[in-house]
C-alpha cells in the first residue's frame, strides 16, 4: 500500500472516530483451547488459529511457539506495522524490521522460588529503519512509533485485567 493509499483509507475512519467516538470502540477477543496434549492449545482470534505450546523449560515439547513468543511476537508485529504506518503518513521511504526479546527466570513460572517474579522482567525492543531521514524526521518516527503502538503502550501502561471463572 502506498503512502497515498494508506491515508486514503484513513481519512474517512478518522473523520467517522471524530463525528461518532463510539464507532472507534472495539473489542478484540482471543479463544484458548486444549488440544490432544494437554501442553499444547490453539489461540483463535477470530480472523486466524495459532498453535501455542508450553515453554520446553516448563515441560513443554519445544517445537512451537510458546505464550511468551506470542507476546513478543504481537510487540515486534505491532510496532513494525505502526512504524511503517507513521512513516508512510510521513511521506518517508523506508524499512522497517523490529526484533522484540524478553528475559524471564523459569523459576516463579515453576513455583521453585516464590521470591522470583512471574513473567517477563526485562523486554527489550531494537527497531532497524533503513532510509534517508533527517534528524526531526527521526526522532518524529520513534516517538509516534512508540505513541500509537498498541502494544506498546498496553506494556508500558497495563491495564486492569478482570478475570471471571467458571467451572462446569
Amino acid at each position: 500500500m502506498s503512502e497515498s493509499d494508506l491515508r486514503e483509507e484513513q481519512e474517512p475512519l478518522k473523520k467517522e472516530y471524530e463525528e461518532n467516538p463510539e464507532a472507534a470502540q472495539i473489542t478484540l477477543s482471543a479463544t484458548g483451547q486444549e488440544q490432544d496434549d494437554v501442553r499444547a492449545c490453539s489461540v483463535d482470534i477470530g480472523r486466524a488459529i495459532y498453535e501455542a505450546e508450553l515453554h520446553e523449560g516448563a515441560g513443554g515439547p519445544g517445537a512451537g511457539a510458546c505464550s511468551g513468543d506470542l507476546l513478543l511476537g504481537a510487540l515486534a508485529a505491532c510496532a513494525q506495522l505502526t512504524g511503517q504506518a507513521v512513516a508512510e503518513n510521513f511521506g518517508v521511504d523506508v524499512d522497517i524490521s523490529v526484533e522484540a526479546r524478553g528475559d524471564l527466570d523459569l523459576r516463579g513460572t515453576m513455583g521453585v522460588d516464590d521470591g522470583v517474579p512471574v513473567g517477563f522482567e526485562d523486554v527489550r525492543l531494537d527497531v532497524s529503519v533503513e532510509g534517508d531521514l533527517d534528524a526531526d524526521t527521526r526522532a518524529a518516527l520513534e516517538k509516534y512509533t512508540e505513541r500509537y503502538c498498541v502494544v506498546y503502550q498496553t506494556l508500558e501502561n497495563p491495564p486492569t485485567v478482570e478475570t471471571n471463572w467458571e467451572f462446569e
